[in-house]
């Protein structure tokens, strides 16, 4: 059960917005896809939820933007579970871009966004919260940490 997820993307021309740099939106999305890799990657699935007849909603985003990713840049998504309470889990980003150093030791890694999510876990009939469910709960590894661990 890995603590810390990492989603690799490619910016594309549709993360592209007026300004030349990718869209704000672009992360939100990008933290959402993460998320709900990293649930399926721990055996929960979206059609796990459904079976369960509970799941997470979005309760807050927030993003501090650092530097610009631009089309063509690989870009990693960097997830883990902070804090998991009754009712509510916080989910941390980091969005980096990693390119080959010059002197072809590694990579060169910078950091684009730190982002967290506020998660309710909620019932799918009530649309009420709900306590967490245990088996969902023992499938996450907490990593309280605002900055994920090196490895």
């Amino acid at each position: 059960m890995p603590a810390l997820f990492e989603l690799p993307l490619l910016v594309t021309a549709d993360d592209i917005d007026p300004l030349g740099h990718v869209n704000n939106i672009q992360y939100v999305k990008w933290m959402q896809t993460a998320a709900l890799a990293h649930s399926a990657a721990q055996g929960w699935p979206h059609d796990e939820y459904v079976r369960l007849g509970a799941g997470w909603v979005v309760r807050s985003h927030t993003i501090e933007y650092l530097q610009p990713a631009y089309e063509g840049d690989e870009v990693v998504v960097v997830t883990w579970v902070a804090d998991m309470k009754k009712v509510t889990s916080l989910r941390r980003y980091h969005i980096e871009r990693r390119r080959p150093r010059d002197d072809g030791r590694g990579l060169a890694v910078s950091l684009l966004a730190r982002a967290a999510t506020d998660w309710a876990f909620v019932d799918y009939t009530s649309k009420l919260p709900r306590r967490i469910a245990p088996e969902v709960s023992r499938c996450f590894e907490i990593v309280p940490h605002d900055t994920p661990p090196q490895p």
